[in-house]
């Protein structure tokens, strides 16, 4: 990238967390492809926010989630079903 714009640095910038090292499973993989696919379908009508499912509508969709509402400070609830559920599969219990 740098040579192709004559750049002597590059800076990537990204919003958000990372949160996540461990190797997909078919349900990580059926979810990016999901959320990529809606993605473009947003992209292409014009609408703006971040993939995701969306936990405050009926039978959490995936949509574009409006930027004002996933602006951080949401504590994250270790004690949930799914996160304890992960923790087993990856070994981390």
């Amino acid at each position: 990238c740098n040579r192709a714009l004559g750049a002597e640095k590059t800076l990537v910038q990204k919003s958000g967390y990372f949160a996540r090292s461990a190797a997909s499973n078919p349900f990580d993989r059926k979810l990016i492809k999901d959320c990529a696919e809606e993605g473009v379908k947003s992209a292409i009508a014009g609408v703006s926010g971040c993939m995701g499912q969306d936990e405050d509508k009926e039978g959490t969709p995936i949509r574009a989630i409006e930027f004002e509402r996933i602006k951080g400070g949401k504590h994250f609830d270790t004690s949930a079903e799914w996160f304890k559920t992960l923790l087993k599969e990856i070994g981390q219990n």
